[in-house]
């Protein structure tokens, strides 16, 4: 029968229409796993052809197989021409056996194997989703076997330390956002208590210990939440297991990938691009400008997931779209809108480098001993530093906080700045004036030297778009923690501390500034360094760390931006 709600959202996500409205759903269905543990799924095909053996498209998920998930990649799709088996992962929502996040090879290859057993199988199977929906894909491809034909997968990545240890921090405001979510999920009025969970969680960010929000949030212990904190490191045994990065380049099924700007996942994301690339591949990617979870996200999943999945396992490539790599800009528009590439970065890149100067500038030379003679004798010293460096002090007891930028439930993900600028712990740097639109797609870098009174610190770099009416809006970012070992000291005393931000496919208009933030921390999307070097989980001791950043010929500080 009709359902009006796939027809709503049907047309919000401005999919096809449909072949079919009357599909079945065949409810809980009993897969057995190897270990005597049974896990269920949802069956939705078209009632026309419910008996004829055809393709599958699996979708693994820990958030139910009914309601919105079943709707979405359950009954969209099968009137679309696709048979979806919706499947409940090990420990959710009736499957049996303790949830596991992001163990999912062993579970699911035994699926594959249980769908090529049924009658109402034939030859080629399909998987499609975002995020974790993602993960349980790459978990299984590797040694899927030939009859995986086709991966839609969106905002994710083949592992998730990178995201949740992003740049050797905790991702806090992401990993207790989550943890909230999955924790109360199947109880009664879930999206009431979801709500109150998250209302809740903003002042439990701000205490110390970290390893105690799963009690404070949820009301319990959570045993995979305490493990993944006392395994800091990606070659921990816990993350180990839930690491199918090097299994990337041995993917023979055709692989699309869709991630956001601002989406937490995307340069993990792009490492599995340039993996399958490298592995002779001919992965398809898109990039919008999209947070984890926005709307606009989901749609274009959607579309491009359906139209790579009938081209792979029915035949049908009329709705696919031909180029290998798409992109939308953002910033200036005009000129911008989607772009097509031949790959990722685009080919015959090169470097854009502003240097950092004294008096808050971002020069278009490099600094030599002349000009920092000439800068010092126009900058006075800050706090005593030395006019070749700017200094601010990071009190952990007060940490930087984290304006926009890519977390899991970012509504607003670029703001305007200039609050988080007007804070003593934040240093700008600003370069003149464009004479005309600049257009930056590709990695971005810095390489900052500092001195510090800790060798515990973090350094949180942001590149900002400034308009003439002086609105910083935010367009790339990342965080960088160091410890000794990490960054080694100079001869002098100073630590040059290098590291990749957020790629980006931006233009920055003619009359705007090209600015950077240096700081050292966006709290609470990054847990705090309390700069005592005391264990991420059980730390309760904070120190204040004094920063000085270099800038001088021998301490050349940069930016490197992606140049056409």
């Amino acid at each position: 029968m009709p359902s009006l709600p796939a027809s709503i959202l049907a047309r919000r996500m401005r999919l096809p229409r449909p072949q079919t409205q009357d599909v079945v759903c065949d409810r809980d269905l009993r897969i057995p796993m190897p270990d005597g543990t049974t896990l269920l799924a949802d069956r939705h095909v078209a009632r026309s052809t419910r008996e004829t053996p055809q393709p599958t498209v699996l979708v693994r998920s820990p958030y139910g197989r009914r309601q919105l998930v079943g709707l979405i990649f359950g009954r969209l799709l099968a009137e679309r021409g696709l048979q979806v088996i919706v499947q409940s992962v090990r420990g959710t929502f009736g499957s049996e056996g303790e949830f596991s996040p992001f163990d999912e090879r062993a579970d699911g290859l035994a699926t594959l194997q249980w769908i090529r057993e049924q009658p109402w199988h034939s030859e080629r199977i399909g998987m499609i989703g975002p995020s974790y929906l993602g993960i349980v894909q790459w978990a299984v491809a590797p040694e899927a076997g030939e009859d995986l034909a086709g991966l839609s997968i969106q905002v994710s990545a083949s592992q998730f330390h990178g995201q949740t240890y992003a740049g050797g921090s905790l991702a806090l405001e992401t990993a207790a956002s989550w943890l909230v979510m999955v924790a109360v999920q199947e109880r009664r009025l879930a999206p009431i208590a979801m709500a109150r969970g998250l209302r809740r969680l903003g002042p439990l960010l701000e205490q110390m210990p970290v390893g105690e929000i799963d009690a404070l949030a949820t009301g319990a212990e959570v045993p995979w939440f305490r493990h993944a904190l006392a395994s800091p490191a990606r070659e921990d045994s816990y993350w180990v297991a839930r690491d199918f990065a090097a299994g990337v380049g041995k993917v023979a099924a055709p692989v699309q990938l869709i991630g956001g700007w601002y989406d937490i996942f995307l340069p993990w994301m792009l490492e599995d691009f340039a993996a399958l690339q490298a592995a002779g591949r001919a992965p398809q990617l898109v990039i919008g400008p999209w947070t984890h979870v926005a709307p606009g996200l989901l749609a274009a999943g959607m579309r491009e997931g359906l139209a790579w999945l009938r081209a792979h396992l029915l035949g049908d490539g009329r709705l696919l779209h031909p180029a290998r790599v798409r992109i939308q800009i953002t910033g200036e528009r005009t000129g911008g809108g989607w772009r097509e590439l031949s790959t990722w970065p685009p080919p015959r890149l090169t470097k854009r480098r502003l240097w950092l100067a004294a008096r808050g500038v971002l020069h278009e030379t490099p600094p030599t001993a002349d000009l920092h003679r000439d800068a010092a004798a126009r900058a006075p010293a800050h706090n005593g530093a030395a006019p070749s460096a700017d200094s601010y002090r990071y009190d952990p007891a007060d940490p930087t906080p984290s304006f926009g930028g890519p977390v899991l439930l970012a509504h607003e993900p670029v703001v305007d700045n200039r609050p988080l600028e007007a804070r003593r712990d934040v240093l700008t740097y600003t370069a003149a004036p464009l004479p005309s639109t600049v257009e930056a797609i590709g990695p971005v870098h810095v390489e900052i030297f500092v001195r510090t009174s800790s060798p515990h610190f973090d350094l949180f770099a942001r590149v900002c778009d400034v308009a003439p009416d002086g609105a910083s809006l935010n367009v790339c970012d990342a965080l960088a923690r160091a410890l000794p070992g990490r960054f080694e000291p100079g001869p002098d005393g100073s630590t040059r501390v290098a590291f990749d931000l957020w790629p980006i496919g931006h233009r920055f208009a003619a009359g705007n500034r090209i600015r950077l933030q240096v700081s050292s921390g966006a709290h609470p999307r990054y847990a705090r360094n309390p700069g005592t070097g005391g264990d991420l989980a059980t730390a309760t001791e904070m120190r204040p760390v004094d920063v000085e950043v270099l800038h001088d010929a021998q301490h050349p500080s940069v930016l490197v931006l992606p140049a056409p």
